[in-house]
């Protein structure tokens, strides 16, 4: 390159900038509402990306997060079914995946549709899944923006965008990776471009239209009809109106047209969305959710999902919209009631504004060949909110989320769609009281005391709008911030560990699901990462698992009672090791109890147990050290007297393998007792020796001889009774 060249660029590069500047310097004087508009947008995606970051850094206790964000690591590698091959299937199932055999081979896919993945997957592509989440609230309220200026004016559209930030129902939902926000933002592009077609007759704005209700089908099918509805209902009227008018002549071939533009694109997405039926489910009738769980749709009669089975209602489903109209609007809109109020003012504005602009007692002119009139929008999006409320009411959803918490903690979240026009309603609401105060006061005054008393009204009111929105955020805000804390302490084992070819045995308080409750721990696209998650289950699945991912084996576990995230529990994770030879020989030494007098050793299989006395050679500085040895076929202490058993001082072990318990027993005044029990997986052979995965997992019991998590020993950090400890060691004899 030469030198004259290399000036030429470097001019080129500085001038650039510059022109950028200049560019955004007259855009702000020629239009400052649209400078303004994106810096808002801009602001409320940032707002929510801070909330995705800060407040859910491990997600929500809604563990439907990790069923997209699997679906989106698997889009990614272009996968629509997950395949565990050797693994046992059962081990590996996400939650709300479905399991389905063809030709002898096991898949799993999501229940849920690919579109909300997919646009979660952006977010990883640039370099944070969060990042996916602040697109799309800087998406959606750019467009409440479009649609409150459209409805009303700029100012209005301007002031939608703080209302709708300021919903706890919009920041909580948006903030978390559920389809909800996706497919309103979907939604409201739709109801963009519909109006700009309608208003200018552009069939590219209606094909745009088609396409965004298209795709919003394909992310929430429901959710998209019940938010089209109006929109359909607009159109309707608006062909009937201008046939009855004008019959067949251009007028309606223009309406036509850009009616038929938005209708075959969203036709063939519901066909899109068919044929992605028929791929995953075999059926284009049968929808994913519709194969997971067959009685979990709308409509009223008999419902189900996952064992739970109820009878719904139209009382119930009344009972349930009562409840939940109110909870929406009470705790879960901007400002709560003052915010609800500040929407019937937006309301009767509208209602104002027709009523002027038309006459006292005159008709209105409803003309769809002029275009679509601020009016008309204002009616048809205030329409989408009895259309979501009511076609709500017929899926019972609702009903599970407020039996579950869920709603309790992330708010009214099928209902997310009517936050569209609250936020406009309710801007509109402000803008008409502060206009009116305006007009009063300069009837009355001078225009610079008007603006003056004007200021003083804004800045005192301040304060009573920041009480009611502090209201309606500070309780389900503490609540997720609760269990965020809680979460923290649940994965600080493995938050900063990393993994290479590993195989991490999670537990299963909620049964066999991977990510269900710890959606944290995911396997990503596939098993074949840097680290499988799998649920411990029992012997035989654990060996098979361990034997079909061959890799570096870990255990992660918790003491306490899980709880939902709501208390914290003691978590730990364990390297595995897995000894095969002819035998393994083990050391068990565990501390005597405070208060403890006497104490016993069984030694237990599926086949029977070996009790064992404990003498005083057995006995050291308050600790009991217990030898055993697990062979090819039996189990037995080694140091201890045996006392009596099923069978002999050789415990058998079953034919499969399976388990073998060492038990040790102390009891102390009054009958107290504590036991710790060590399970160890074991696989023998009377050929090739055993197996056994070490170390074991270890219980510290109150009161039984038998406990779950609560007893987990996770280390002596643990909270135990006095002079608990624990220590083993093994090795494999030949």
């Amino acid at each position: 390159m030469s030198r004259r060249q290399l000036t030429s660029r470097l001019r080129a590069a500085v001038r650039f900038p510059r022109a950028a500047a200049r560019s955004v310097v007259t855009a702000a004087r020629e239009r400052p509402e649209r400078v303004i508009a994106t810096v808002l947008a801009l602001a409320v995606g940032g707002l929510v990306y801070f909330l995705a970051v800060d407040l859910f850094p491990y997600h929500s206790v809604n563990d439907d997060e990790g069923v997209y964000l699997y679906q989106a690591a698997m889009l990614l590698e272009a996968k629509l079914f997950l395949r565990p091959g050797d693994i046992p299937w059962d081990a590996v199932r996400p939650w709300f995946f479905v399991v389905d055999e063809v030709g002898g081979e096991i898949r799993m896919y999501s229940k849920y549709s690919p579109v909300a993945p997919a646009i979660f997957a952006i977010g990883r592509l640039l370099g944070d899944w969060n990042i996916a989440l602040g697109l799309v609230a800087t998406a959606t309220a750019a467009g409440v923006y479009l649609l409150g200026s459209a409805a009303f004016d700029r100012r209005v559209g301007l002031l939608a965008m703080p209302v709708l930030a300021g919903s706890p129902l919009f920041l909580l939902t948006s903030a978390t990776f559920f389809s909800y926000a996706p497919a309103t933002m979907l939604n409201v592009a739709f109801a963009v471009a519909y109006v700009r077609a309608a208003r200018t007759g552009s069939r590219k704005w209606g094909a745009a239209a088609g396409t965004a209700i298209g795709l919003a089908f394909f992310c929430r099918p429901y959710t998209a009809v019940l938010f089209a509805l109006p929109f359909i209902a607009h159109t309707l009227v608006s062909l009937g109106v201008v046939w009855r008018r004008s019959g067949w002549t251009p007028r309606f071939h223009g309406v036509l047209g850009r009616s038929l533009a938005v209708a075959l694109p969203g036709a063939a997405f519901v066909g899109v969305t068919l044929a992605y039926n028929a791929v995953v489910t075999g059926d284009p009738l049968v929808f994913p959710y519709a194969a997971f769980a067959p009685e979990d749709g709308i409509g009223f009669g008999t419902r189900e999902i996952l064992n739970y089975e109820r009878e719904y209602t139209p009382a119930l489903a009344a009972d349930v919209t009562e409840r939940i109209v109110e909870y929406f609007f009470t705790e879960w809109v901007a400002a709560g009631l003052l915010g609800t109020a500040l929407v019937g003012v937006g309301v009767l504005a509208a209602l104002w504004r027709e009523r002027g602009r038309n006459g006292l007692g005159a008709g209105t002119r409803f003309d769809p060949s002029a275009g679509m009139g601020s009016g008309e929008v204002a009616a048809v999006l205030f329409a989408v909110l009895p259309s979501v409320f009511l076609g709500e009411a017929y899926f019972w959803g609702t009903h599970n989320g407020l039996r579950n918490g869920l709603i309790d903690l992330l708010g009214p979240f099928y209902h997310f769609d009517a936050l569209v026009p609250v936020a406009v309603f309710g801007a509109a609401g402000v803008a008409f009281l502060v206009r009116g105060a305006g007009s009063l006061l300069r009837e009355r005054t001078t225009r610079r005391r008007a603006r003056l008393v004007l200021l003083v009204a804004l800045v005192v009111s301040a304060p009573v709008v920041a009480s009611a929105e502090a209201a309606v955020v500070d309780e389900p805000f503490a609540a997720n911030e609760r269990r965020t804390d809680s979460l923290e302490a649940t994965y600080e084992p493995v938050e900063d560990r990393s993994f290479d070819d590993a195989l991490v045995f999670t537990p299963d308080p909620y049964g066999d699901w991977q990510a269900h409750p710890f959606q944290y721990l995911r396997s990503g696209g596939g098993y074949d990462g840097d680290v499988v998650y799998a649920t411990d289950g029992g012997p035989e699945r654990d060996l098979a698992v361990l034997a079909a991912t061959n890799r570096t084996p870990y255990r992660f576990t918790y003491r306490g009672d899980w709880t939902g995230a709501y208390f914290p529990v003691n978590s730990d994770l364990q390297r595995l090791r897995v000894l095969e030879g002819e035998s393994v020989r083990a050391t068990t030494t565990v501390g005597v109890p405070g208060e403890a007098t006497t104490a016993s050793v069984r030694i237990e299989t599926p086949e029977g147990y070996a009790r064992y006395s404990v003498p005083e050679g057995a006995r050291a500085n308050d600790t009991v050290t217990v030898e055993w040895t697990i062979g090819p076929d039996a189990a037995r202490a080694e140091n201890l007297e045996y006392e009596g058993g099923t069978r002999f001082r050789d415990v058998p072990l079953a034919d499969d393998g399976a388990e073998v318990d060492l038990v040790v027993t102390f009891v102390g005044v009054g009958g107290s007792s504590v036991t710790y029990r060590q399970e160890v997986t074991v696989d023998g052979d009377a050929e090739e020796g055993v197996r056994a995965v070490w170390p074991p997992e270890t219980r510290v019991c109150r009161l039984t001889t038998e406990c779950g998590y609560e007893g987990t020993w996770v280390g002596p950090d643990g909270d135990y009774v006095d002079g608990v400890t624990v220590a083993t060691d093994a090795r494999v004899a030949s």
